[in-house]
């Protein structure tokens, strides 16, 4: 990133060819291709050791054999052929000077356009030819930094100029490798002259060598690469280098001829005209061409950029085929690729390339193709011109001196001409008088003038402050209303909490009213029974009265005593029992009298904050009408879109969205999401008091986050520091999840990565993996923690921060999505970590050990999905690389996982590091023994 504060950026002129003098002289010259070939590697071989060759090389005749088997072959014959002992110089010497150096015949430092480009499989050495920098062995440096050095060597710093665009076609998309935020440049091609231009890149003007390398370096830092089966480190993108030069010479004015001078005298002592030779040189990394099958691009991402690399690569052949059999029709239009080649292939431009093909007769057909592209290449004709343009400012200085010569000759003529002078001074004088009548005149309006203007002024000045009173009682009839809105709400909460006691105290009086009746029906039921047995003993009486014997009187009378002792208990219970029935129902009755009195007295408030309530309203509705219409409709508006359209999936944010008729209607409701309610607006209601409100808005907020081009605006308009400022507060699943979302998106992008860990992101999000189980919840932090350990520059203060601790305790979900986000953290981490190591950026051990993650990954590793196990099986082999974990993997037994891993692993790249970690380590050999 310091490379990036050093560039001086020159804007792009679009019309900068208007005023430019072409030569006549156009020379045709076929496109020069020459093959080079790559060295052996382990994947040539066969499992018993055997290798099997099908290119033969004459290397004295410029001549390839290609052997299909051992009685078929075909010969080839190009302009140049190079072994895989070929050095750098050598191929660079052949292939590119011709089109750089200025001792050649029709170079870009004469004024002619001039491309390089390499052209083959995956892994065949493109950009080691091409881009290599160098830096350890300067021997091994590529074309790139060759070409430079010879043309800053060759131009002058004074006079001349030289300024390089580093751009990359990813996924059908021109991108900017030295200003990152420039993405989706457009190709412009000039209607008149043919022309293609990129208005959109940024344009570097080169001071010398070392500044050339730094961009180089930070824009192949910037470039897009993936593991494949074919190549480790394998380009994913087309670079292009756009060289400029702009060198000053001169040429004899039209009436001595049109050659070209190169001395530097002083312009105004001759009769040279001074021109400016303009040049273009593209210097082109072609992404390599692969089989799906064999590349492993059979899933994801990966084949998305397949696809592209090969439909790209595919429409420039078609191009070369067309013009290689003089076909009326080019389909240079079918890709950006074409279209940015048009003048290296049939155009002006002086065109060198440079394919590369592998010896294994396992690739006997990409090299049979590469090799047949090569050939129809050597067919084609390009019309090389000279393109001049006048130097206007030298020519601007010689006229500078002809307008001085001039103006003396005219003083001379002046003095003549005095007589004639004297002649009109009479009249002068006459035509003085009236001017000075005029004078007096205008002096007299201006001062009227004067005078209303300074009126005008004052009643300006009282308007004003008529109307910075206005704003001020705006304002402040604003801040009445939002008061007024917060004491209706609060209004609004406590009736509903008097509604609530209200009807509890309604249900506990019908309770009682019910408890009262039925006391009452059991004091009636003992009164009935009393009843009962009054008329029973007056029957008895009646019965004893009539009968007239002693013996039954004698009974009568033990009768009647038992019956007056049966009557006196039966009252004595009756009394008790009708007693505490009244005791009960005059307290029930005293109970009753109070709650009702206490319900009075609340309905008295009910209605006291209802009469309060419905004034605050008319006092809001008045105030609305004094305040500006069109904020309050803009936030109601806000919110009632926030409400319909945030179309948040529960299961994630950063994951990718299927559907094209969807995606294409989400981007239709957030474009008037912006346009109507406004991003910060949106951001502002993060912070409502209303729940759902705040779940809509994160919604919208990590929706939109998922788009490069909304990044930016989010970050500008302080949306990470409420995103963080919600997550630590909240204590909502729901708004955990989005959050957690939209900060992975955001974390997507270097930029944003440092500025989410230096703003305690990290910090937050280990929290929150610590404190809660939902598995969607912990697969959003998961995935925002898995981005940032794509950094090294993080590692550290991510470790301190919690961040790889909190990732690896998220195992005990036990959900697959959550392990699957964290095996891809632990990826990110060890391989971004093992590159540092191998830069000599970092020393010492990993520092995923300390937390746990070596043991997490040795004692779980077969029990997780194909596509988990492979992200653990990549992170592993990488901290195998570092010596100072060697202790570790030995006392964990991850000796013997690292041996089944060389064997049994279903991608061939890992189970090559794998074997090459066992191999370089004697400890790891010794442990095996």
């Amino acid at each position: 990133m310091q490379t990036v504060d050093k560039i001086k950026y020159i804007s792009y002129d679009s019309s900068i060819h208007t005023n430019a003098i072409f030569a006549t002289k156009a020379d045709a010259i076929r496109v020069r291709v020459a093959v080079r070939l790559r060295p052996k590697n382990k994947e040539d071989f066969t499992d018993d050791g055997d290798f099997t060759s099908c290119v033969e090389l004459q290397t004295e005749t410029k001549k390839l054999r290609l052997k299909k088997n051992n009685w078929s072959s075909e010969m080839y014959k190009f302009d140049e052929v190079f072994t895989e002992g070929s050095s750098q110089r050598r191929i660079y010497e052949a292939v590119a000077k011709p089109v750089v150096e200025a001792s050649q015949f029709l170079s870009v430092l004469e004024g002619y356009n001039g491309t390089v480009m390499a052209y083959g499989q995956t892994g065949t050495g493109k950009t080691y030819t091409m881009g290599h920098l160098g830096k350890n062995d300067p021997s091994e440096r590529g074309i790139m930094v060759r070409a430079l050095e010879d043309i800053l060597a060759s131009v002058s710093p004074s006079t001349d100029s030289v300024a390089i665009s580093y751009l990359q076609l990813y996924l059908e998309s021109l991108q900017d490798l030295l200003a990152l935020d420039k993405t989706n440049i457009p190709i412009v091609e000039d209607a008149k002259t043919g022309e293609v231009s990129l208005p959109g890149a940024a344009v570097v003007e080169l001071r010398d060598v070392s500044h050339f390398n730094e961009l180089l370096h930070f824009g192949e830092a910037n470039r897009y690469a993936s593991n494949t089966k074919l190549n480790t480190e394998s380009s994913r993108s087309h670079a292009i280098l756009v060289v400029q030069v702009h060198r000053s010479v001169k040429v004899k004015d039209e009436n001595d001829g049109t050659s070209v001078a190169t001395s530097t005298d002083d312009i105004s002592n001759s009769n040279h005209v001074p021109i400016v030779l303009k040049s273009k040189l593209l210097i082109v990394d072609l992404a390599g061409s692969e089989r799906i099958d064999k590349s492993g691009s059979v899933e994801g991402h990966l084949l998305e950029e397949a696809k592209c690399i090969n439909l790209s690569l595919t429409s420039l052949g078609k191009c070369i085929n067309a013009l290689a059999e003089n076909s009326p029709y080019i389909p240079t239009r079918d890709s950006k690729l074409t279209r940015i080649l048009r003048d290296s292939f049939g155009g002006t431009a002086r065109t060198s390339l440079i394919i590369t093909i592998g010896p294994s007769v396992r690739y006997y057909s990409e090299t049979s193709s590469t090799i047949m592209f090569g050939q129809r290449a050597m067919k084609i004709v390009n019309t090389v011109k000279l393109k001049e343009e006048v130097d206007y400012e030298s020519l601007y200085k010689k006229l500078e001196c002809q307008v001085d010569s001039l103006t003396s000759e005219l003083e001379r003529v002046q003095k003549i001409r005095q007589e004639e002078k004297a002649k009109l001074e009479r009249k002068l004088r006459k035509s003085e008088e009236s001017l000075a009548e005029l004078k007096r005149t205008f002096t007299m309006k201006c001062e009227n003038l004067e005078k209303e203007n300074n009126c005008m002024k004052l009643e300006i000045k009282k308007l004003m402050e008529e109307l910075n009173d206005e704003r001020e009682q705006n304002n402040l009839l604003s801040d009445q209303v939002v008061e007024m809105e917060m004491s209706l709400s609060q209004n609004k909460q406590q009736q509903l909490e008097n509604s609530k006691y209200k009807k509890a105290l309604s249900d506990s009086s019908q309770m009682y009213e019910d408890r009262i009746k039925e006391l009452l029906g059991k004091v009636e039921e003992e009164q009935a029974r009393c009843a009962y047995l009054e008329m029973e003993l007056r029957g008895a009486r009646q019965e004893v009265a009539s009968n007239d014997n002693s013996s039954k009187m004698q009974e009568y009378s033990n009768t009647k005593e038992l019956q007056k002792e049966l009557l006196h208990k039966l009252k004595e219970e009756s009394r008790s029992k009708i007693q505490q029935l009244e005791a009960k129902n005059s307290q029930l009755l005293s109970e009753k009298d109070l709650i009702y009195e206490e319900l009075k007295s609340m309905q008295e408030k009910v209605m006291q904050e209802s009469r309060h309530r419905k004034s605050l309203e008319d006092e809001i509705l008045k105030l609305k009408k004094a305040v500006s219409k069109n904020g309050a409709e803009q936030l109601e508006r806000g919110t009632s879109m926030l409400r319909t359209t945030s179309g948040f999936s529960a299961g994630g944010v950063y994951l990718p969205r299927t559907g094209k008729s969807r995606d294409s209607g989400q981007n239709d409701t957030r474009s008037k999401i912006f346009e109507g309610v406004g991003l910060s607006t949106i951001i502002a209601l993060l912070k409502s008091e209303d729940l759902d409100v705040q779940c809509h808005a994160v919604k919208v907020i990590a929706n939109c986050a998922a788009e490069d081009i909304n990044q930016a605006k989010i970050i500008e308009e302080g949306g990470l520091d409420a995103l963080f400022s919600l997550l630590e507060t909240s204590e909502n699943i729901t708004i955990h999840r989005a959050t957690a979302g939209a900060i992975a998106n955001l974390a997507m992008n270097g930029p944003n990565q440092t500025l989410i860990i230096n703003k305690g992101g990290a910090r937050l999000l280990a929290n929150v993996a610590t404190t809660i189980d939902d598995p969607q919840t912990l697969r959003m932090v998961a995935g925002a923690i898995a981005n940032l350990c794509g950094n090294e520059k993080l590692h550290v203060k991510l470790k301190e921060d919690g961040g790889i601790k909190a990732l690896v305790g998220m195992v005990r979900s036990g959900n697959a999505d959550v392990i699957a986000q964290i095996a891809r953290g632990i990826a990110n981490f060890a391989k971004s970590e093992s590159r540092a190591i191998s830069q000599g950026h970092r020393k010492g051990r990993s520092l995923l050990i300390d937390d746990g993650a070596l043991k997490w990954m040795v004692t779980s590793y077969t029990s997780f999905s194909a596509s988990t196990r492979k992200h653990i099986e990549l992170a592993f082999c990488h901290l195998s690389q570092n010596e100072e974990n060697t202790r570790d993997i030995i006392t964990t037994g991850g000796i013997k996982e690292l041996v089944r891993i060389s064997q049994e692993s279903v991608r061939d790249d890992i189970r090559i590091l794998a074997k090459k970690a066992l191999n370089s380590n004697p400890a790891f050999l010794r442990e095996i023994q």
